[in-house]
This record gives structure tokens, C-alpha cells and sequence, in this order.
């Protein structure tokens, strides 16, 4: 029993020893640091590629300034910046105007006095600045790029969003109404002004009004008598005309017939405030 003790250690040590390695063996492939390595990496950059995406929606969103195209004047360039909300001209000023000299004067007597008038205008339909005679035809000029810039990027918003092109869901509305025309002519409102009393007798307009915009403007009531006849048929005329050009009262008066131009506007502001303009 003494001789075989020590054969004994030795047979159970050694399989000790093979147990171990068998057991170091199958646990390896688990810790594995490649596998815990790729596991880790691969959420982060799911994040990444996400994260500029929402940036990107968030600057095209952005937006309400437009700038005009610069105007060569013979007095120097004239550049007219417009911030646009709901479709309307909420602020207007000149970010380029001649300068130098006399230029500095006539700068700052005629860019505030323009830039109001187009505000209030809604068009390039404004008079020019007395004095400033250049400046004002340069600025009008640049206003009006920028009003055209404005009309297309909204007709090009418009058609993004509908998925159709515009006025596509009116033609189906107007079919299942039983007609497109009765919907284009539901468009169309008719407003007469209040009358305006004048020096040589009353003045009274009346517009015609569709998608927000004077299509048609005529007087029902205008002096009448001896010379006024003359003046009424001279003034009356491109008093309508300038009304559906502007677009609103600002409009010019007639020169010979004072008195009827300025009842015409009031009759006119009259009707468009009616109209809701």
C-alpha cells in the first residue's frame, strides 16, 4: 500500500490538471473582447446617423427674409431686403443705397419714406420720393424682384405640400359641388365704398375682389357739371387703373383733378376695408 500511494497523487493530480483546461477551453469563446467590442459600437452609430437629420429640418423650416436683386442707379446701387410673415410684407428696408455727397442726404430724407410706402402697399406699386427721383426707381425696381421671389417660393411651397398641382383639390371640390364655375364665383366679392364728399360733388367706388386682390375698380358716383365733366372723364379712368395696380388707396393723384382723386381714395380705402384689405 506504500508503493502505490505516491501513483496514486500522481493519477488524480493529472486530472485535476485536464478538468481545469477543459473548463479554461470552454469559457473562452463567452469573454470574447471582439464580440463585447462590436455589441457596444454598433447603437452608437444608429445615434450618429440620426442626429443630422433632425438638423436639417429644423434649418428649412427657417426662413421670412428675402433680398431683391441689386439695382444700378446713375447715383450708385440700391438693394431692398423684405421680411415676409403670413404673406404679407411686415418690415422693408434698403441694405444697399447710394452714398457720398449729396447721396447721404437724399438717402436718409427718401429710404424711410420708401420703405414705409411698401409696407403699406403690399406692392412696388409706391410713389417716388420727391428729390430722390434715381433712388426711388432703383428701389422699386429691387422691391418688385423681391416681391417675385417671394410669390414663387410660395407657389413652390404650396405645390410641395399639396403632393398635386395647386388648384387640383378646388377642381374636385367644384365636380362633386356640381360645378367648378359656381366656385370660382363664389370667390369674387363686389364692395362699394362709402360716398366722399368733395369740393365738386360726391365721389363713390366700387371694386370687385378675388383671392385677396382688386380685380376691378370703377366710380358710381363722380362730379358732374360744366368743367367737372371733363376732369371726371380724364381722372376716373387711370384711377381705376392705378387702383387695380396697387392693389390698394396709395395710389397717385391726378393731376387737374385734386379734389376727385382725393375723394376717390377715401371712397376706396372705404371699400377695401370692407373687403377686409
Amino acid at each position: 500500500m506504500r508503493k502505490s500511494h505516491p501513483i496514486r497523487r500522481v493519477v488524480l493530480a493529472t486530472a485535476a490538471t485536464v478538468s481545469g483546461v477543459v473548463l479554461l477551453l470552454s469559457l473562452k469563446p463567452a469573454s470574447d473582447p471582439a464580440a463585447v467590442s462590436a455589441a457596444g459600437t454598433a447603437p452608437q452609430a444608429t445615434a450618429g446617423q440620426q442626429a443630422p437629420q433632425g438638423g436639417a429640418q429644423a434649418a428649412g423650416a427657417a426662413g421670412g427674409t428675402v433680398t431683391g436683386d441689386a439695382t444700378q442707379t446713375q447715383y450708385g446701387t440700391v438693394q431692398v431686403r423684405l421680411t415676409v410673415a403670413g404673406g404679407k410684407i411686415t418690415k422693408a428696408e434698403a441694405v444697399q443705397a447710394p452714398k457720398g455727397g449729396l447721396s447721404d442726404q437724399k438717402t436718409a430724407m427718401a429710404v424711410p419714406k420708401l420703405n414705409q410706402e411698401a409696407v403699406t402697399a403690399q406692392s412696388a406699386q409706391i410713389d417716388a420720393v420727391s428729390g430722390a427721383t434715381y433712388t426711388s426707381t432703383g428701389y422699386k425696381k429691387s422691391l418688385q424682384s423681391a416681391l417675385d421671389k417671394v410669390k414663387a417660393s410660395a407657389g413652390s411651397s404650396a405645390g410641395s405640400a399639396g403632393g398635386s398641382p395647386p388648384g387640383s383639390s378646388a377642381g374636385s371640390a367644384g365636380r362633386s359641388s356640381g360645378g367648378s364655375s359656381s366656385s370660382g364665383a363664389a370667390q369674387a366679392r363686389t364692395v362699394t365704398g362709402q360716398v366722399a364728399q368733395t369740393q365738386y360733388g360726391p365721389v363713390q367706388v366700387r371694386i370687385t375682389v378675388s383671392a385677396g386682390k382688386i380685380t376691378k375698380a370703377e366710380a358710381v358716383q363722380a362730379p358732374k357739371g360744366g368743367l367737372s365733366d371733363q376732369k371726371t372723364a380724364m381722372a376716373v379712368p387711370k384711377l381705376n387703373q392705378e387702383a387695380v395696380a396697387a392693389g390698394s388707396a396709395h395710389i397717385d393723384a391726378v393731376s387737374g383733378a385734386t379734389y376727385t382723386s382725393t375723394g376717390y381714395r377715401q371712397s376706396l380705402q372705404s371699400a377695401l376695408d370692407q373687403a377686409g384689405g
